[in-house]
């Protein structure tokens, strides 16, 4: 199942939107909505089924800097975690517009990459830009998943 560049925009789209529901779920409901919309995120386009996610969050480090397992990204995505206590939710920030700026894509078949910057905007107006990468697989289903995610803020020399 060929993955095109329609597909891989559409996975963009999609994960921006994950971010702004999860937000907008804490502020409704609390950290118990926050969580529940996040996990249904993770399982509709992050492929923890398929194997390990090489997932590299922005703010992680130590022992925890990568989230190979659903309850690390989850914790990362949400906060309030006696397993990983450094994390502060990522995605609770009150995000609501997500722009995506293409670098450079690679898609062989079912595999794409993607490298760029993500643009978030939280209720206050503020916009935070965060270099990304990802890596797609297309599952048996034809779903587009996240198998890698690195994340980084641009460097400031």
């Amino acid at each position: 199942m060929q993955i095109t560049e329609d597909d891989i925009q559409n996975a963009l789209t999609i994960w921006g939107n994950g971010k702004i529901a999860i937000s907008k779920a804490f502020e409704d409901g609390g950290i118990d909505a926050a969580r529940a919309v996040a996990s249904a995120n993770i399982d509709a386009y992050y492929g923890y089924d398929l194997g390990p996610v090489l997932f590299e969050p922005t703010m992680a480090s130590g022992a925890q800097t990568f989230r190979p397992t659903k309850a690390g990204a989850l914790a990362y995505f949400c906060g309030h975690s006696d397993d990983y206590p450094l994390d502060n939710g990522f995605a609770i920030m009150g995000w609501r517009a997500m722009a995506s700026i293409p670098s450079a894509r690679f898609i062989q078949g079912d595999v794409a990459m993607w490298m760029g910057w993500v643009k978030l905007t939280n209720k206050d107006g503020t916009v935070t830009t965060v270099d990304k990468s990802f890596g797609y697989k297309k599952d048996e289903t034809g779903t587009l998943r996240i198998v890698l995610h690195h994340s980084s803020l641009p460097y400031q020399p």
